[in-house]
C-alpha cells in the first residue's frame, strides 16, 4: 500500500514536472499566446493597409484625378498656367 502511494506521489510530481518545466510548459504556452495576439495585431493591420492600397489602386487604374493629386503632392508638378506660393 505504502509503495504504490508512493509511486502515485512520483508520477503526479513527473507531471507537474513536465507541466511547469517541460517542453510543453506553462510559461511557453503563455509565451505562445502573447505571440500569437502580436501576430494577429500584425494582420489585422496588414489587411488595413492592403484594403487602402486597394483602393488606391483602383483610383489609379478608374481616374486621372488621383494621378494629378499624387504628381503635385509627391512631385510638386504644377500646370503651365499655375504659380507656386510656399506657405510657412
Amino acid at each position: 500500500m505504502k509503495l504504490s502511494a508512493a509511486l502515485l506521489v512520483l508520477a503526479l510530481l513527473a507531471v507537474q514536472g513536465q507541466m511547469w518545466f517541460g517542453p510543453r510548459s506553462m510559461a511557453q504556452v503563455s509565451e505562445l499566446r502573447s505571440q500569437l495576439e502580436a501576430q494577429q495585431l500584425r494582420n489585422q493591420e496588414a489587411r488595413q493597409q492592403l484594403v487602402r492600397l486597394r483602393a488606391e489602386l483602383k483610383d489609379l487604374r478608374e481616374g486621372l484625378e488621383m494621378v494629378e493629386e499624387k504628381a503635385r503632392g509627391e512631385l510638386g508638378l504644377l500646370k503651365p498656367d499655375e504659380l507656386f506660393v510656399p506657405l510657412k
